[in-house]
Parts: C-alpha cells; structure tokens; sequence
C-alpha cells in the first residue's frame, strides 16, 4: 500500500515548486507506522561523530536532518525545506534574517548533499550544522556545537577512495537488528544529492519500502527531501528497501540500497 499524503506530500511537493510555503508538519507522512520524532523540534546532527571525538583526517563527516528536507539551493521551497552548512570554528548566528557569508569557516552543500571530507589540520575544532534556504539565510534549525580533536592529517590519503562509488544506504537501524518501537531510520547518500520532488534538474528524494514477512509491503514516499523516518510498526520481522526516485528521469530509479532486515520483538 501506497501512502504519499494525497493532500499533503503532493500539494506541498507543489507548493515548493511554486515558491510557496510549505508546512513544516508536512515533513511527518501520514501513515499509521510513522510518528513524530520524539523532540518536536526540527534539528541538524553529525552521524556517527559525537563531542569530545578524536579523529583522523580526511574524515568522512556525515549529516542527518530532523523535521525538515534537503532541496538544492536554487530551488525557491519554502520554510521546511533547505540546504545544510557547516561551521567550523564559528558560533551559530544570532541574526538569522543575513545571508551566510562564503568562507573557509562556512562551508556550503547548496545541491542538496549529505556527506562531505573534512581535511583539517591537527588540532581542536569546533563544528557545527546548520541549514538555511536557497538565499543562504539561515533557519533555526541547526545542531549542537561539538568540539573534535584532530590527531593526525595524512594529506597521501586517496580521496576518492576514501569517498567511494556512489550510492545511498539506511545508516541505522544495522542489518539484523532487534529494535523497539519507534525507531529512526537514517537514510544516506553519497555522491548523490537529495532534492525534493520539485527540483527536476536534480538526483532525487527517498522512497522506502517497508515488508513485513508475509503481507503485502507498506511504501512511503519522502517527496520533501526527507531523509530520516521515525517508524512504530507492529511486532514482526521487517525488510526495508531504500530507493532513490529520479527527479530527471520521471518514474525511474536513480539508486536502490542493499536490504535492511530488522526485527520489532
């Protein structure tokens, strides 16, 4: 069964074509496995690096977003969707009515990116998200600061080795977990940028199917360039499938993700 809030994802996937604004409760589909995340407020977080980490560069640094969707910066889409910024050593704005300026310390992912290689000295940084709309004025909608360390810079490391091919995967839950309800599930893409549904010059937005073992699929389909789901399904044992839906190619997949098999005792 297909669930793609018939008037909500769909009008709101036109209004952010319009230019117009869309609701930020847009971003929570409308199906009976899916709930709100447990804080209501909309947030940017680092996947997998936590404060006080101590790393090695280059470093895969990987982004997640909460109640709100990624767009490329051209794309007029109103308060719920925007594109994610990096801040290194530089505090959150106070003044969120200017334009983030374009510096070695705020660094943009304007065509709607979910990853990107820090290659920093060693040393102490502070780091930190924060997204903003398609002018580069920022929302308040950002992470907390975190302070890393930096152990050692190894500038012979492959970068694009160290990147990878391009793909998309669920992050968490792990293939074979046991989870309690609600979960989140995180969705990821590198070397493709997520776009909602009204940026048709772009990769994509994610579609994830749901099965569990023995009843017909559930599909929920993130037309806002969500990239994460809260899911409250009932006890059994689930397969997700993760797909990227083209916005180039209408009705075509641009990638699918190896199978995620989880089990809600």
């Amino acid at each position: 069964m297909r669930y793609q809030l018939l008037c909500g994802v769909l009008a709101a996937a036109a209004m952010a074509g319009a230019g117009a604004q869309v609701p930020p409760d847009a971003l929570v589909l409308k199906h009976p496995w899916v709930v709100a995340p447990p804080s209501p407020k909309p947030e940017a977080y680092f996947l997998g690096l936590k404060d006080g980490a101590k790393i090695e560069t280059p470093y895969v640094l990987r982004f997640g977003l909460s109640l709100r969707g990624l767009a490329p910066a051209e794309v007029k889409s109103g308060k719920a969707v925007g594109h994610h910024h990096l801040l290194i050593d530089y505090p959150i704005p106070t003044d969120m009515s200017r334009a983030l300026p374009f510096t070695d310390q705020y660094l943009h992912f304007g065509k709607g990116e979910m990853q990107t290689i820090l290659k920093l000295k060693p040393g102490v940084y502070q780091l930190a998200l924060l997204l903003a709309d398609e002018d580069h004025v920022p929302y308040p909608v950002y992470s907390k600061p975190i302070r890393v360390t930096v152990t050692k810079h190894d500038p012979g490391v492959n970068i694009w080795k160290l990147w990878g091919e391009p793909q998309i995967g669920i992050l968490q839950p792990a293939d074979g977990e046991r989870v309690q309800g609600p979960f989140r599930v995180n969705f990821h893409a590198n070397g493709y940028n997520v776009a909602a549904a009204a940026s048709k010059s772009m990769d994509g937005w994610f579609r994830l199917t749901v099965e569990p073992r023995g009843k017909p699929p559930e599909v929920l389909d993130f037309k806002l360039g969500q990239t994460e789901v809260w899911l409250n399904p009932p006890k059994g044992d689930y397969t997700l499938r993760l797909d990227m839906v083209s916005n180039r190619d209408v009705g075509k997949l641009a990638a699918s993700a190896r199978p995620v098999h989880v089990v809600v005792p």
